[in-house]
């Protein structure tokens, strides 16, 4: 028994002898004090390159999350759903693909040194021009395919840039129907010419000539005596009045403006240039100068095709103060701005303004020498937001006939414009 004992005992004892274990636990307890080491070099660097302003740096991270966390905080939930782009604008963000001279166009868009539909819509078109002229169709492909493709990044950095007007997107499908009614079998240059002959057409018929149409019926509007009220600044609006005043009719204009673009500054000058007798206030005076008008002439962005006026914003006041004394008021405007859209307010659809030009308007200044601005730092408030619309929308209530080159309409004719004349 004490043998079998014995034996048993032996095998337990050889088994926990502690030799092996030893030389084990030494290599792990290196391998742990390499790995702390390594971790506090990977912390000294990272500490080195943030006080190097690297791309390491943390505390540049919670600061940009921040500002976009209180840029989210400033938006108003009623219009949450309108696009807000960056200010000031650049064209670093650029695709590759863009046509330098659409990287100008759309920059000179996104600051409003090109301002107003007809101008934009003449300044794209003659931009898509140049694209064309340099475009070259890849092999094994034909350019009535492939063409709209390699317009759609044209088109979509103007849109990043600025919306387009809605008469901008009628003249950019009136191209891209052209193009698809190019042959296959076309050379690549005649196909070319007939394009840009066709931008020609369309820049010639549907605006300069509709334009000098509109100024015709306009001035049979128009009578010695009169008191013309208009707002802010319509290209075709100012011919009119220009060519009024060469036909030796006496009248006498009323320009009320707005901040923050105050455009009707433009159309002052121009008028006054001209030897026509001008007054020029602002939007909150309208009732006043109201009671010696006779006529209020305005200009439009776009007409819906419930016979509702889309313009600068402001326009519905306008008209209404007109309205309310039956003054009537008269819109010119081209049938290339008429559109299938429905709004019944301005909110469903609209663009949202630089908030920053609502704090100091163009060539404002402080009244004070080294005075700050108003609201200067007003994106480090958090109970106060701005929010700038351009657009309002009029009933058609308080409008009286639309001029267009197809003739002196009610805006309930509107949707057979559309109809007839496939706009």
């Amino acid at each position: 028994m004490e043998n079998k004992t014995s034996s048993n005992r032996a095998p337990k004892a050889g088994g926990d002898q502690p030799l092996p274990a030893k030389p084990k636990d030494k290599p792990a307890k290196k391998e742990g004090s390499t790995a702390k080491q390594e971790k506090a070099q990977k912390k000294a660097a990272a500490k080195a390159a943030r006080a190097a302003g690297g791309k390491d740096n943390k505390p540049k991270g919670k600061d940009t999350t921040s500002a976009t966390a209180l840029a989210e905080s400033k938006k108003l939930p009623l219009v949450a759903h309108l696009e807000e782009r960056i200010y000031p604008p650049t064209t670093a963000g650029a695709p590759p693909g863009v046509h330098p001279l659409v990287r100008s166009v759309g920059l000179q868009f996104a600051e409003f040194k090109i301002c107003g539909s007809n101008a934009r819509c003449i300044a794209m078109l003659q931009a898509f021009k140049q694209v064309i002229e340099d475009y070259q169709t890849p092999p094994y492909t034909t350019l009535c395919r492939h063409l709209p493709t390699y317009l759609s990044p044209q088109i979509n950095y103007l849109v990043s840039m600025r919306p387009l007007a809605v008469a901008m997107g009628n003249a950019v499908r009136f191209l891209k129907l052209n193009i698809s009614f190019l042959g296959i079998d076309i050379p690549e240059s005649d196909a070319k010419q007939k394009l840009i002959e066709g931008i020609d057409e369309f820049i010639r018929e549907r605006i300069i000539v509709a334009d000098r149409v509109i100024v015709q019926y306009g001035l049979q509007k128009i009578q010695d005596g009169d008191v013309v009220l208009t707002y802010s600044c319509s290209s075709v609006v100012k011919a009119v009045l220009l060519a009024a005043h060469q036909k030796n009719i006496r009248f006498r204009v009323i320009v009320l403006d707005s901040r923050p673009l105050l455009e009707g500054r433009k159309l002052l000058q121009d008028l006054v240039d001209a030897g026509i007798q001008c007054t020029y206030s602002y939007l909150n005076s309208a009732s006043y100068v109201m009671k010696q008008v006779t006529k209020v002439f305005l200009g439009t962005h776009a007409v819906l095709s419930n016979g509702a006026l889309f313009s600068r914003a402001g326009t519905a006041l306008v008209a209404m103060t007109a309205y309310d004394r039956n003054i009537p008021v008269i819109v010119c405007t081209e049938t290339y701005k008429f559109t299938e859209r429905v709004q019944l307010d301005s909110f469903v659809w609209n663009e949202v303004g630089n908030p920053h030009a609502l704090i100091q308007g163009p060539g404002e200044g402080p009244v004070i020498a080294n005075e700050k601005a108003p609201l200067e730092q007003w994106e480090s408030s958090p109970n106060l937001r701005l929010l700038s619309l351009l657009y309002d929308v009029t009933p058609t209530d308080y409008l009286t006939m639309a001029i267009t080159e197809v003739g002196m309409l009610p805006f309930t004719s509107v949707p057979v414009v559309l109809r007839e004349y496939r706009i």
